[in-house]
């Protein structure tokens, strides 16, 4: 799948990105993460950002409301990730 520059994909990386410094920082796991939901801009970047979940979490299967479609803060905003995570891992 070709990314372009209004790509959902980039940013929904970084989400992920900040979430696993936060979850590091607090002594969590990416494995820990029990419930996400994922906020998009448009419908038609469900498959993109879905791709990268996929990417990113692999084996790891929270429980899921997949896209919600929402106007977020900023304008050049696409995707928001937001996640629950319960410690699991040792």
């Amino acid at each position: 799948m070709a990314i372009s520059p209004s790509s959902p994909a980039p940013p929904a990386r970084n989400c992920f990105k900040t979430i696993e410094e936060t979850l590091q920082g607090a002594g969590f796991a990416m494995a820990d993460i029990v419930r996400a939901t994922y906020y998009v801009t448009d419908a038609k970047d469900a498959d993109p950002v879905l791709a990268v979940c996929g990417e990113v979490l692999g084996d790891i299967r929270p429980a899921a409301t997949l896209l919600v479609v929402v106007g977020l803060y900023k304008p050049e905003m696409k995707v928001e990730i937001e996640v629950t995570a319960k410690r699991r891992t040792a």
